[in-house]
Order: structure tokens, then sequence, then C-alpha cells
């Protein structure tokens, strides 16, 4: 099976795997323990808080472990519940992650704005910037990178923006960290991700919080992570999620311009082979893994990817977290798609580890499916 489904979940790094087994014996004690075992524990996850401190460019105790973005979603949004105004509006892009939206819609019921995003799938600076001339939400959320269409989104200018007006900034990079660098994302107030999303085990993820004032807990029981999060921490979960880490933003040192030539040669020749289809935000910033494709049109997406699956390729509908859900996309949706063209959309996500030669196997296996007998 030739995997292209990576926005979904990837497979473990060796590196990652190395460190989990190691883990597993080395650190047995509770962290949260007063014995040697237990501090040892204890001393690997600082040690691991400071490393991804320093790839996201913030204070080690900045850092509190979750079990994954979704947990680090909620407790963002719950925070915020906790700590703003009664009256308070937070604003959320039209394209979040579905955890980001209902906890929004559960904690702060008819306290929603919503921010529109372009026919490309970006959110605007502009209508950002005169929207918070003029008003003052309790936050903004915003996305870092798309996990349907792969758009990027100008995280780094919101959170410019959102600090000159003292407004609050979150930022859900699940699907930018491990394809593209992680330095500055420090500098937003809260940051989500989670290790499955680039190499690392299911079960491990990371919110970063602000350096001053307290974070209220999601989970309550303990006093684990300076009292921000109760539950014993995963330590073999967090050492491979920062291993994998740490060989991903190796890989990016030398540049993505070659994952960009490969998917810009996969998309044209797709293009050409299938006659009516189009590509998802195709003339925006995208991450160089991920094809959202619009596949010809009278052709149901269910039939191309059980068909794909039988040919040996894994591609998905669009969202992990939505699948087996009548109700399409609210990102394309938000991007001006209409039902017609949004039943149609099938989502392309490589890896590091995935060669030219897939994509050209993939676009070969959509030639024959095309051709194929409904």
């Amino acid at each position: 099976m030739i995997y292209f489904d990576h926005n979904a979940t990837t497979p473990v790094l060796p590196e990652a795997k190395e460190a989990w087994l190691d883990a597993v014996d080395r650190y047995v004690g509770n962290p949260s323990s007063p014995h040697r075992l237990g501090a040892r524990a204890d001393k690997a996850l600082a040690d691991a808080r400071e490393q991804l401190a320093g790839f996201l460019g913030c204070h080690a105790l900045d850092i509190v472990w979750t079990s994954s973005a979704t947990e680090s979603n909620n407790m963002a949004v719950a925070h915020y519940a906790r700590t703003l105004a009664p009256e308070a509006v937070i604003w959320v892009s039209a394209i979040e992650h579905p955890c980001v939206v209902e906890a929004a819609r559960r904690y702060f019921p008819k306290r929603v704005r919503t921010i529109p995003v372009s026919e490309k799938g970006a959110v605007s600076e502009d209508w950002l910037n005169s929207e918070l001339a003029q008003d003052r939400p309790g936050a903004v959320i915003v996305m870092a990178a798309n996990n349907e269409t792969g758009v990027l989104q100008p995280w780094r200018e919101i959170s410019t923006l959102c600090r000159e007006h003292g407004v609050s900034f979150f930022c859900d990079a699940a699907q930018w960290i491990g394809k593209l660098p992680a330095e500055g994302l420090g500098g937003c107030d809260l940051v989500s991700g989670c290790a499955h999303k680039f190499g690392g085990p299911k079960g491990a993820g990371f919110l970063k919080v602000p350096s001053e004032g307290r974070m209220h807990s999601l989970l309550v029981g303990g006093q684990q992570e300076e009292g921000r999060r109760a539950g014993t921490e995963n330590v073999p979960g967090v050492l491979a999620m920062t291993a994998a880490m740490e060989t991903r933003e190796q890989q990016l040192s030398t540049g993505v311009a070659d994952r960009l030539e490969q998917r810009g040669c996969f998309e044209k020749a797709f293009l050409e082979a299938l006659p009516g289809s189009e590509i998802v935000g195709l003339e925006a910033d995208r991450l160089w893994n991920t094809v959202s494709a619009l596949m010809p049109e009278s052709d149901c997406r269910q039939r191309w990817v059980v068909r794909l699956d039988k040919a040996g390729f894994a591609v998905s509908t669009g969202s992990a977290c939505a699948s087996g859900k009548e109700e399409l996309s609210h990102v394309l949706a938000a991007m001006g798609l209409i039902d017609s063209q949004a039943s149609r959309a099938l989502r392309f996500s490589g890896g590091w580890e995935t060669t030219d030669e897939d994509w050209v196997a993939l676009l070969e296996a959509l030639k024959e499916a095309d051709q194929s007998e409904p």
C-alpha cells in the first residue's frame, strides 16, 4: 500500500520508535514520584521541554504536555472561556479544524465571529487589520496551515497584528510542524501541535501557553504540568515526539524546493490526464505535501477512494476527523465551493518519504480508475 494520507496521520519514524523503546526501558517511574526513578523521568521531560521550546522559540516553562492537538485546542478555548470577560467574543477562522470549531461553540455560544477566507482559502490580513481597528475581540484563532487544502495562513502577520492591538492569538500548528520550520511559532500566545502529524506516535501533543498569567487546566485531579494539566505525563510519547521533530527540522534545513517541484509536476500531469478536474487553492501558498483535488464531474468521490484502495493507494476525502459524516466540508464551503463541487473532493497528502515514483504511480492509478467502468 502506497500511503497518501499523511495529513491524517504519519508512519512512525525509526528515530521516534527508537526513542520510545529506550524511554520505556529507562524511565519506568512516574515523573511526579519523589524517588530517583521518578526524578529521572521528570528530568527527561524537562530536557524535552527545553528541546521543543528551542524549536518554537519560547521559554521551556511555556510548554504543557498533552495527549493530542485536539486536547490542546480544547484546552486553549476552555482557557479563554475561564479568563475572558463574560460578554467577550472570540474570532475564529472559517477553516479551523472541527475540534476548534466545536470547542468554540461549546464555550462561547452565540459569541463566536467567523473570520472569512478568500477563494484561495487564506485569511485576509487586510480584513483583520480593518476589523481590529474598529473592534476588540477577546481572542483571535487562526491555524497555521489547513489540514484539507494545505493552504498556508499568514500566522506571523496575524500574531503581530494581535500583539499591536492587545489581543490574544491562538494558532493550531498541527499541520505546519514537521513540514515547515517551527521557528517563530513561540511568538504566538498559544500554539498547539501533536506528534503523529510529523512522524511521532499517537497520544502525544503539546500546548505552548502564555508566559504570564495562570493557565486554566482542562483536566483536573492532579497538579502535574505546574497545575496546568492533570494526569501522568506520557514520557515515552513525549521523547519520541521530540526525536521526530528533531529529525524533521534537520530535513527542513535543506529546504523544500524539490518537494514543491514534486507536487507541481504531479498537479500539472493530473490536470492534463483527468479533464474536468480541479486543484483547490491552486494559486495559493500551500504545504508542499498536500493536493486537494476536485475529481471529474458525475463521479462519486467514495468510488475513487475505493478503487484507489483496491489499487494499493490510501487517499482521503478530507479531514480524517470528519470521515463518515454526511455533511460536506466547511472548509471548501468557506472558500465558496458549492455542494456539487465539494462532493467531488479528494485529498492526496504525501510525506518526506514519498518518492517521485510514488506520485507517478498515483497518477497512473487515477487514470486507470477514471477509465474503468463505474
